[in-house]
């Protein structure tokens, strides 16, 4: 969550490995530059002028929701190869008709729209290894503009756009043109919401193949887009063991895409078909450029630590429950579990519970029927005058409870949970809600932004010595080994440059 004057309700949008992280992305209310051209054929095509109005129409709202431009000196590097690596799919006969930018966002996420507009976090590129890795997404990104997927997608959106959004609680809900639906919209978002629906499998293995083919035309090593997916394969498992949740369990943007093992001895495969030996990897350029950029979250838009979420800014946190993960957002925290949903945000107050709560609602009915709710329970959590209230909702499978749960923080200001469960469960974000406080001064003061920091390996270095150099409590060595696309038992040699991270 951004600090700002005030902060509006709004959505946490999430793209992927399409995206490579996420959910998807190529963006399905855009349509694609060319209605008749096979991307396989590789014919040169240019960008409409439509296209390109529609990009930019979309590119202040996708730099809002991905906590804007990240502005350190990895940006330039980071446009100079996203360009010369999107010119090869011939969506754009020159390297300006391209709009490459790095995201200060700490999700493993890359994306393109058409229009020319291609994107990539720093988080990304902080898994990245080497130059022909970071080509290699962002070229699988561009593939999918150029095959088209996102209007394909955008079709489907119509049949089942809600369920995109939402995901599904339990078995019981299908969604339909119901308060929840309009619910659905409100929290998990309408705007954005296109770019985050699921890509087939034939779709992704298309991106792969001509982000393959673009990596040997650029000179690039082929095989890099089969390593760089194999660490995201390994970073998923970490998140998982880190929040708590099982490491065999489908993390979001693997649940988008084919399954890991077989998506990267794919890629091995057909990279190795072209019959290019070797090509470029730039490996000491790369990370000569990530030495500094920032890790994990930052500050300034609140920290989560692991199953807590911090704001040193706006003073206050709150934990999930166990089993439950989080992603921030510029303007809310998004919670996802198996056995419900939520956001934790904010809205206009001027002093009166009730019509907070009120609006509350009303935002997430949207311009559909109004969510019934019960009477408004006051309360006080640690210290924090609070209030809640639960409705019940009937989507065309089941029922749904749906609880605002409001605290004040001054006349002024107030936050709520939205949140979202089966009938009769709406307990289960209970500790949750009683967790929420505020911060001390101190408390604030200690929670610093982390980096990258490129360091060279000494003569008596191993993974072990250097891994206690990273800057977590926990998972060190596993953190780095995967950060560097290393194995456990690795022997390192002295002047080789590795990625540790560090406040």
């Amino acid at each position: 969550m951004r600090t700002k004057a005030k902060i509006l309700l709004s959505t946490v949008v999430t793209l992927s490995l399409a995206a490579c992280g996420g959910s998807g992305a190529d963006a399905g209310s855009v349509e694609s530059a060319s209605s008749n051209s096979s991307a396989q054929a590789g014919e040169v095509r240019t960008i409409s002028a439509e296209d390109k109005k529609k990009g930019s129409q979309a590119h202040p709202q996708l730099l809002q929701e991905f906590g804007g431009a990240y502005t350190g000196p990895q940006s330039a590097y980071v446009v100079r190869i996203g360009q010369d690596i999107a010119v090869q799919s011939g969506l754009g006969d020159a390297r300006s008709d391209f709009t490459v930018t790095l995201l200060n966002s700490p999700v493993n996420n890359a994306f393109a729209i058409p229009g020319g507009y291609v994107y990539l976090t720093r988080q990304l590129m902080a898994l990245m290894n080497d130059e022909a890795e970071m080509a290699g997404v962002l070229g699988h990104e561009v593939g999918h503009v150029a095959a088209r997927h996102g209007q394909k997608r955008q079709k489907a959106a119509k049949r089942n756009s809600i369920l995109g959004a939402l995901g599904q609680i339990g078995a019981a809900i299908l969604l339909g043109d119901s308060a929840l639906g309009k619910l659905g919209q409100e929290v998990f978002g309408t705007g954005s919401q296109l770019l985050t629906l699921k890509y087939s499998r034939k779709q992704e293995y298309e991106a792969d193949d001509l982000g393959i083919k673009y990596l040997a035309s650029a000179g690039y090593d082929p095989q890099a887009l089969s390593t760089m997916l194999a660490s995201l394969a390994a970073q998923s498992a970490i998140d998982a063991r880190v929040a708590g949740r099982d490491a065999r369990s489908v993390p979001e943007w693997a649940s988008t895409h084919p399954d890991p093992a077989q998506r990267v001895s794919r890629a091995a495969r057909n990279a190795s078909k072209l019959g290019v030996s070797g090509g470029k990897r730039n490996r000491d350029t790369f990370l000569n450029s990530l030495d500094g950029v920032m890790y994990g979250d930052d500050p300034k838009q609140g920290v989560i630590e692991g199953n807590s979420f911090l704001h040193p800014d706006l003073k206050f946190k709150f934990s999930v429950p166990n089993g439950f993960s989080m992603q921030n957002g510029t303007r809310a925290v998004t919670i996802n579990g198996s056995a419900g949903k939520g956001q934790f945000t904010t809205g206009p107050y001027n002093g009166n519970m009730t019509t907070y709560i009120a609006s509350a609602f009303k935002a997430l009915s949207g311009q559909g029927q109004d969510i019934p709710y019960g009477d408004i329970q006051r309360t006080t959590v640690n210290g924090l005058p609070a209030a809640y209230a639960t409705g019940r909702v009937t989507s065309g499978n089941g029922q749904v409870d749906v609880t605002i749960f409001a605290y004040e923080f001054s006349k002024s200001s107030a936050f709520h949970f939205a949140t979202l469960a089966p009938a009769g469960r709406a307990n289960i974000f209970s500790t949750m809600y009683q967790s929420t406080k505020r911060m001390t001064t101190r408390e604030a003061a200690a929670i610093k932004p982390r980096k990258i920091d490129v360091v060279t390996v000494g003569s008596r270095d191993t993974i072990d010595s250097i891994a206690k150099r990273m800057a977590y409590a926990d998972y060190q060595k596993d953190r780095f080994v995967v950060l560097n696309r290393l194995r456990s038992n690795d022997q390192l040699r002295a002047g080789d440059k590795v990625k540790i991270v560090v406040y």
